[in-house]
């Protein structure tokens, strides 16, 4: 185990009403003015919305909307939400919505008080925000963990990158799973695959060597499998949906990445695609992992065998440790297309290969990958992925 030092500022109330029973005494906490994020107004037509203004008139705030957050949240979308924030003087910002919307508002509550460009400071001066918006997340779809972390996932359109910056952490962060069941089926699927992707890019990172944080990786990758099987089996299961936002939040509060330098390559390249085409997240991750772990297997044997034996319980019995790794590949692979997820970038309607060419030479490397790609084997991947 490498060297860590842990803190989790973000409070999480879990379970049915966990917003009605707990948002007013945080927003007794809060100023006057709340700025009410969130996405396309699905929350409005399943009465969340309803249900959430409710709340923050009967504790008295001033509501300023930020609406029509989109999937993939954009960095011009972040100036304008600042702005707002500016202009209202705004106090709280509370996030409804999924990991898109709480993405833009950690990156708006660091925009909103300070002058310099957030995205220059970061990835052009090498500082960080010190200072920001308190904010608040309800969470309505589950799979990116984004209410966990300080960190999202935001497309610079003018520089066709997408990529991850800095932002605040939540105070709080509720988690009710029954408001995933108004979520289309397709994004719960993609979402928990999600899940399972942040658990895998975890455990393949750096040491390769077994220990705590990774045998914890296993029980939430199992547990994360076997409820997306439960949930494709019958939606109405809210006992499945509870688990799969538990293993949401798990796989991205920390804890797994304890003493670990992660992998996370497969989300770079998938990033990058993003940025080029506005693809959906954990369908993209669902194309890509499979291809790219035939790719780097053989240069993390033993964790792949681990991986097949623990994660998918294949037997040892009669394979080498190379074909048991690689088993546990191909069983990933079988388990996309059992789900539904697309499993070529085909499916997805991609089949620029020249624009694939772009995504492969603008990829960020990652530190944590058992096997240091380039951007011609990141471009073969992708030709393989369609």
């Amino acid at each position: 185990m490498n060297e860590f030092t842990f803190s989790y500022p973000t409070k999480v109330y879990f379970g049915k009403n966990a917003a009605a029973k707990n948002l007013p005494q945080e927003l007794a906490k809060a100023g006057k003015n709340v700025m009410l994020a969130y996405g396309g107004g699905s929350i409005k037509r399943n009465g969340i919305y309803d249900e959430i203004t409710e709340i923050l008139k009967n504790a008295g705030k001033t509501i300023i909307e930020f609406s029509g957050i989109m999937s993939n949240p954009t960095y011009a979308k972040v100036q304008e939400g600042a702005q707002i924030a500016r202009d209202n003087k705004v106090d709280f910002i509370l996030a409804v919505g999924g990991g898109s919307v709480s993405d833009c508002c950690k990156i708006v509550a660091v925009q909103a008080v300070t002058e310099e460009d957030i995205w220059e400071m970061e990835f052009t001066e090498h500082k960080f925000p010190a200072k920001a918006l308190p904010m608040g997340v309800v969470v309505t779809a589950s799979g990116t963990g984004s209410e966990q972390n300080n960190g999202a996932v935001i497309t610079n359109e003018e520089k066709n990158i997408k990529a991850g910056v800095l932002g605040a952490y939540a105070d709080f962060a509720m988690l009710d799973p029954e408001y995933t069941m108004s979520v289309p089926m397709k994004q719960v699927i993609s979402g928990a695959f999600d899940t399972l992707s942040h658990a895998m890019e975890t455990y393949f990172g750096k040491p390769q060597q077994t220990f705590i944080s990774d045998e914890i990786s296993e029980a939430v990758m199992r547990n994360t499998i076997r409820n997306i099987r439960k949930v494709v089996k019958n939606p109405e299961d809210v006992f499945a949906r509870s688990e799969l936002m538990w293993d949401s939040a798990m796989a991205e509060n920390g804890i797994l990445k304890i003493g670990k330098v992660t992998d996370f390559q497969a989300h770079q390249i998938e990033h990058q695609l993003g940025a080029y085409t506005d693809c959906n997240h954990g369908q993209g991750l669902a194309v890509i992992h499979p291809v790219l772990y035939r790719h780097i297997y053989t240069e993390g044997v033993e964790k792949f065998a681990r991986f097949a034996k623990e994660v998918w319980g294949i037997s040892e019995e009669n394979k080498t440790q190379k074909e048991l790794a690689l088993a546990g590949v191909e069983a990933l692979a079988d388990f996309i297309k059992e789900i539904g997820l697309p499993t070529t970038l085909k499916e997805m309607g991609i089949t620029d290969k020249e624009m694939l060419r772009k995504v492969a030479e603008s990829s960020n490397i990652t530190a944590g990958c058992c096997k240091k790609l380039n951007a011609d084997e990141i471009y073969e991947i992708l030709i393989e992925c369609l």
